[in-house]
């Protein structure tokens, strides 16, 4: 029988090692491990050296000239095609915002354990604290890391006792964050809808109250990073992906044309990345970029990602607009299939491959 491990059980003086692998590897690397458990180490393919030249898309530029706007709106369709991911600066986020947020997630991974298990992630479920692998039976192998997973949008989706329990600090920053991310993020899709030349009101229809969620994620130090991952290879199931560096520490790795490439983050950017969704919308033309994140052997990495879908009413599928001189080569299904198939199965690779025709 699988032994359950209450929290009353950590708020006693001992835990041992068995245990502390199965709540967090935040509290395991406090005692000073000498070896890394096996359900942590992987065979992983080697990064390039040199750090990669991701685009960088000034939001600022859409707001100036006719001309401007044009040049700008040519490089952001550029790096959809090309990258899938790019760098956003001059966003409109105030920097008193995110530094008061960034200050908040710390503060958080930084409470006693049994505080941070009142959000642990329960049986059956998804969303809360936690390794959220560790859910899945079998040898497979665990990220070097532990996240706090929460559906925001839409409200009457947000679990009780996550996101309204949360420290009323961090709940109220992560409500400003929330709140203009989704304004950003809107802002986004209506440049993908102008770029591909789709009719924005559909766009608009298809992610209007969408399903949104976010990720705290925290990666500890590893006295051997080489022979674990913080966060395995995969692409984002979702239509955008909006992530921000919390401590400054980088880690993110992208893989282009088959290598895999670090990626140096600006000061006060937004790594925007397309999921499989806008891949799909898009008809193959823009591409959901597959990347992963690296942990470092002496300092903790921290960051959170917002995740933009459409709503549980859309359909997944290649625009209408596109397929009038195109061939569909994804399948079209319901937000609620899409959503349910992508949560049942391991996060590897891309979703979007049992999509294609």
């Amino acid at each position: 029988m699988k032994k359950i491990i209450h929290i009353s059980s950590i708020a006693s003086s001992f835990i041992n090692m068995a245990d502390l692998e199965q709540i967090s590897v935040q509290e395991l690397m406090k005692t000073k491990i000498h070896e890394i458990p096996q359900k942590y180490v992987i065979d992983q393919e080697p990064a390039m050296a040199s750090e990669s030249s991701v685009p960088i898309v000034d939001m600022k530029s859409f707001f100036s000239s006719a001309e401007a706007k044009a040049w700008e709106l040519e490089k952001f369709h550029s790096a959809c095609k090309e990258w899938g991911i790019f760098q956003l600066v001059n966003h409109g986020l105030e920097a008193s915002l995110l530094e008061r947020l960034r200050r908040e997630i710390q503060e958080f991974y930084a409470l006693p354990l049994e505080e941070r298990l009142k959000y642990r992630i329960r049986a059956g479920e998804f969303e809360g604290y936690g390794q959220h692998l560790l859910q899945n039976s079998g040898d497979q192998k665990v990220d070097w890391a532990d996240r706090f997973y929460m559906i925001t949008n839409p409200i009457r989706r947000r679990k009780p006792h996550l996101f309204p329990e949360l420290p009323d600090s961090l709940r109220e920053s992560l409500e400003g964050f929330i709140s203009e991310l989704q304004k950003l993020a809107k802002a986004l899709l209506g440049l993908v809808a102008e770029a591909l030349k789709i009719d924005i009101k559909d766009i608009e229809e298809m992610f209007e109250d969408g399903m949104q969620s976010v990720r705290m994620n925290y990666y500890p130090p590893c006295p051997e990073p080489d022979k674990v991952i913080g966060l395995t290879p995969h692409s984002d199931g979702s239509g955008l992906t909006i992530l921000l560096q919390v401590n400054g520490v980088e880690g993110l790795q992208i893989k282009k044309d088959g290598v895999w490439m670090p990626v140096k983050f600006l000061p006060e950017a937004l790594a925007v990345n397309l999921g499989d969704i806008v891949e799909v919308l898009s008809n193959g033309l823009y591409k959901s970029i597959e990347h992963r994140a690296t942990v470092n052997s002496e300092k903790e990495r921290i960051s959170i990602a917002m995740f933009c879908n459409p709503n549980f009413q859309a359909n997944v599928g290649p625009s209408p607009a596109l397929l009038t001189h195109q061939t569909p080569i994804f399948k079209t299904m319901s937000m609620e299939e899409y959503v349910n198939g992508f949560f049942s199965r391991r996060l590897k690779g891309k979703f979007l491959d049992t999509m294609r025709i």
